[in-house]
């Protein structure tokens, strides 16, 4: 059974190019800080990749999509086993705070607020290029995030690239052309 989208979880376009998704995770918010910076716990939900989190510190990130979860789904046309960027620090200011390049589509930052026993995570991807890598980045971002969530609740995530694959479907009817 597939469940019903939650339409908070969606992220939402700003008219300056701006992808702003928000999450709400289990705390203390220093585990969560260590899931975006340490590389061995990062790549469970994203991507490997030593990062010194000093300004102008530059660092590359390794995508395996395959390995983070199982069963990873079908992987789409076009999409390899491994793909690698290089990014660079922008700010750090742990545990709240992380400003990085995204290659040659913008840069992102993640922000963390502890609130009780959970933690606020709101990652804003700025100065999208275009409504293609807008609609590839809304769906990474969501389906990388969800997996995050499941990680840190410590639940089994459903297939990576199927829900990947659903959700850019979504992204690209809720984005304007």
């Amino acid at each position: 059974m597939i469940p019903t989208p939650d339409p908070t979880a969606y992220g939402t376009i700003s008219e300056d190019a701006t992808l702003t998704i928000r999450r709400s995770l289990p705390g203390p918010i220093e585990r969560v800080w260590a899931y975006l910076t340490e590389s061995q716990l990062r790549r469970q939900w994203l991507a490997a990749g030593e990062m010194s989190l000093l300004a102008g510190a530059p660092f590359r990130l390794t995508w395996r999509n395959d390995e983070l979860t199982r069963p990873s789904g079908q992987r789409p046309a076009g999409f390899g086993e491994e793909h690698q960027m290089e990014s660079q620090i922008i700010e750090a200011d742990p545990p709240h705070r992380l400003v990085f390049t995204w290659s040659n589509s913008g840069q992102v930052s993640i922000e963390l607020e502890a609130r009780g026993d959970e933690v606020l995570l709101t990652l804003i991807h700025r100065r999208l290029p275009n409504r293609n890598t807008t609609l590839m980045v809304g769906a990474g971002w969501h389906a990388h995030l969800d997996i995050l969530v499941a990680r840190v609740s410590g639940a089994e995530p459903p297939p990576f690239w199927d829900g990947w694959t659903q959700l850019r479907q979504e992204y690209d009817r809720r984005v304007p052309a």
